[in-house]
Formats: structure tokens, C-alpha cells, sequence
């Protein structure tokens, strides 16, 4: 806005429009994270290790982005509250409107940064592959050899930007509540594929019972950035607490904290 004050106005008036920006922008709430004692959560429920719906905790979520989180947030004397609020989309939705302040793993879209900032670093990077029945394999090497198939996954998912285009207007993928329903679908023959990660593909069959069922083709989809997202609505959102969350979380992943974190909740969610 500054910028387009005219050159006419005077050294005193522009001086006092830039004292008041400053004001503005000073004010207790936009550069503190006062009052704020309390980060509600949620993210995808179907995502093990790193995040499921405990079935001991009805209403609530675990694993290893929410443990990671809890770890970052403790010395900087912010309480974490981690909320299942059913599928992928609705996590979404309550994002956009500020009923959330925070997804604990979300890929970056264009849609997305109209209503969440994302905090780096991204605290993993997930690879997608294309997932099919062992009696069913084909040929795969590029995107282009998904056309004229079946594929299935989870209602809003998203797999990069550039994927995500070409799928929109080149691929039949239909979009289900639980990455179970897909992975039925494919032994089944509704669909000829499921995209999902590796890790929580490999994690998801093998609790269900089904890993020698599937196979992951050797291409993936993507590799993509898993970030911590902040709602733009959330009262919490502040610069500040944006860079101290990003302080802890660089210094946690440099001690290796996020492979010890995966060991551990693939082992709880497999005792399941």
C-alpha cells in the first residue's frame, strides 16, 4: 500500500503514515504469541506411522507428526491439542475456515497457501507410488502409462502440484474416505491401482493383512516435502511463533529424531 502513496505528499506526512504502519504492525497479538497457551491439531487419519486414529482414544489421533510436534512445542511453553475429526477432507475444510489451527502434514498445492502458511523445513519427504495387485502388475514408467486405467485414493489427496494437473485432466482416479476402501476396491478389479506413500502403504497392508497381496511399482508418482501448516485464520499464527517452531523443528530433525520416532510408532501401530 505504501507504495502507491503519491510523491506529493510531504516528508511529515510520509513519515507518519510509515509510524503508523509500524504501529500497526507492533501491536500486541501480531507480533506475540500472547494468549496463545494452546495449539488445536489434526490431520489425515489414514497416515501410519505418522499420524492414525487411536482406537483406545475414540476422538483422537497419534503418531509421529503429532509426537514430533508435542516435542517441539513443549519448551516454547505451547500446549498441544490433537483432535480426529474424520476423513482427509473435512481436516481441510476446517483449516480453511479457522476451526483449526494447525494440520500436522500436508504436501504444498496452490489451493492449499490460500489458507494455510507452511513452516519449514518440511519435516519428511514422502515418495507415492502406484500400488497394484500381485496377479494384476503392468508396465510402468511414466504418468502417461496410467492412462485408460482405474485408479483410486483418498478423497482430497494430493501428490504435487504437477501430478495433480495431469491427473485432473488425464487420468480416472476416484477418491474414497479410507485408503482401505481403495486397496479393497483393487482386489476386488473396481479399480487397477492405488496411489498412496511407500512408507504408509507398506505399514497400512502389512496391519490389514494384505502385504503379500500388493506390490508397489518401481516408479514412483512423487517425492514430495511433508510440512507442518499453520491456518491463516488461526489466532495463533504469528511470525514468531512460526520461527520458533521452525527453530526446534530443524534442530530435532538434525539429531535424527524423526527416524527414531518412526521406529517407534510403526511398532505401536503394528502391536495395534
Amino acid at each position: 500500500m505504501l507504495a502507491h502513496i503519491k510523491h506529493s505528499l510531504g516528508v511529515s506526512a510520509r513519515l507518519s503514515i510509515l509510524l503508523l504502519a509500524a504501529m500497526v504492525l507492533c501491536k500486541p497479538g501480531l507480533t506475540e504469541e500472547r494468549g496463545c497457551k494452546t495449539l488445536t491439531v489434526s490431520g489425515n487419519p489414514e497416515y501410519p506411522p505418522l499420524l492414525w486414529e487411536d482406537s483406545r482414544e475414540p476422538g483422537a489421533l497419534t503418531g509421529v507428526a503429532t509426537a514430533l510436534l508435542a516435542e517441539i512445542l513443549e519448551p516454547l511453553g505451547v500446549k498441544l491439542e490433537v483432535k480426529s475429526l474424520g476423513s482427509w477432507a473435512r481436516v481441510q475444510r476446517h483449516a480453511r475456515y479457522g476451526e483449526l489451527d494447525m494440520i500436522a502434514g500436508a504436501f504444498i498445492t496452490p489451493e492449499r497457501t490460500r489458507y494455510m502458511d507452511y513452516l519449514l523445513p518440511p519435516f519428511t519427504q514422502l515418495t507415492v507410488s502406484v500400488w497394484v495387485p500381485k496377479d494384476r502388475v503392468f508396465e510402468y514408467r511414466h504418468w502417461s502409462d496410467l492412462q485408460g486405467k482405474h485408479g483410486g485414493t483418498l478423497i482430497n489427496n494430493s501428490f504435487g502440484q504437477e501430478f495433480d494437473s495431469f491427473a485432473q485432466e488425464s487420468l480416472d482416479i476416484v477418491g474414497v474416505r479410507t485408503i482401505e476402501q481403495s486397496f479393497e476396491m483393487a482386489l476386488a478389479g473396481r479399480v487397477d491401482y492405488v496411489l498412496y506413500e511407500r512408507l504408509q502403504g507398506q505399514v497400512k497392508l502389512q496391519r490389514l493383512g494384505l502385504a503379500d497381496e500388493f506390490v508397489d511399482l518401481d516408479v514412483p508418482v512423487s517425492t514430495e516435502g511433508l510440512f507442518y501448516t499453520f491456518s491463516k485464520k488461526s489466532p495463533c499464527n504469528t511470525f514468531e511463533l512460526r520461527e520458533r517452531i521452525a527453530d526446534r523443528l530443524y534442530t530435532l530433525l538434525s539429531l535424527g529424531r524423526l527416524d527414531s520416532l518412526i521406529s517407534e510408532y510403526t511398532a505401536r501401530y503394528m502391536s495395534l
